[in-house]
């Protein structure tokens, strides 16, 4: 059962929706999950990549290596990194983009808006947000004291 009416559960729909995104919500679909280090110290499981952020590829072909993200590229979602690259057969090195999904950032290239990034992520997970039952409860409580 569809739980919002909103959403489309189509095939044809969400393939149009994903090859027609706009620049911003490609950004956002291109996220990596952090590091635990990361993860523990900023209080955040994913961001946007960046260039310039150290990655780890944790499936394909080039899983285990390690490097700085020269470019993304959102038009094909995908990223290039320093150390995946292949030979060609006239000895010329070609970068190999890879989706970041598959990656896990391991160091972050630190900018004014990512650290204001962070900070409003990690000030939404301090809080928890209560359910409207536990609000009315609340309410009630002030109202008789």
């Amino acid at each position: 059962m569809k739980i919002k009416r909103s959403v489309s559960s189509s095939r044809r729909k969400n393939r149009k929706k994903h090859f027609t995104a706009s620049s911003s919500e490609r950004r956002i679909r291109m996220t990596c999950p952090l590091s635990t280090e990361l993860r523990e110290k900023y209080n955040v499981r994913r961001l946007p990549v960046i260039a310039e952020d150290e990655v780890k590829v944790l499936r394909g072909k080039f899983k285990k290596s390690e490097g700085k993200v020269l470019s993304v590229y959102r038009k094909k979602y995908s990223i290039t990194i320093e150390n995946v690259q292949k030979t060609k057969k006239n000895g010329e090195q070609v970068q190999i983009p890879v989706h970041p999904n598959k990656c896990l950032i391991t160091k972050l290239k630190l900018t004014k808006s990512r650290e204001r990034i962070l900070a409003r992520k990690n000030r939404l997970r301090g809080k928890k947000v209560k359910s409207t039952k536990e609000q009315k409860i609340d309410s009630k409580m002030t109202e008789v004291d």
